[in-house]
């Protein structure tokens, strides 16, 4: 699947109901997982202690917080959807998430964007997407989510 490209989000009402993006494979090192627990202030011993996930855990090895794969989809969709002119973008919320299955250190991840809605605001749109983010050789996949973004402007 290409990049999807618009002149501005408001063009991509055109697109809804669709599967838009497939984000390329990210790889969820161990790295990023301490230094996300350094940021956060979550430390368990699942996420940071490496000897002990591997002998006391059914995964084998440390696993991603659930909201450092959440903060993934900033980066997914901005390398995926160029949304074309406009003066700013937020996210806005969630509507729904589940983590469906862990994220294991190393493991390659990426999403899929099905556009499920556009919803004019003052000075913008409301974009609303169905987010799937999944690991490479896993059946069921590590998020679903439905995450709103506004773009103004």
């Amino acid at each position: 699947m290409k990049k999807l490209s618009v002149a501005r989000p408001s063009e991509l009402k055109n697109h809804i109901g669709e599967d838009l993006a497939l984000s390329e494979w990210v790889c969820v090192t161990q790295d990023m997982i301490n230094m996300f627990a350094q940021s956060t202030g979550d430390h368990q011993w699942i996420h940071v202690d490496v000897e002990r996930a591997a002998q006391d855990t059914p995964f084998g090895s440390t696993i991603a917080h659930g909201f450092l794969t959440l903060s993934l989809l900033s980066k997914f969709l901005n390398e995926t959807i160029d949304l074309g002119k406009s003066k700013m973008g937020i996210n806005y919320g969630l509507n729904r998430v589940r983590f469906t299955a862990p994220v294991k250190s190393g493991a390659m991840v990426r999403a899929r964007f099905a556009l499920q809605n556009v919803v004019p605001i003052d000075d913008g749109v409301q974009l609303e997407w169905e987010v799937t983010v999944e690991a490479q050789n896993e059946i069921k996949p590590v998020l679903v989510a439905e995450w709103l973004t506004r773009r103004y402007g």
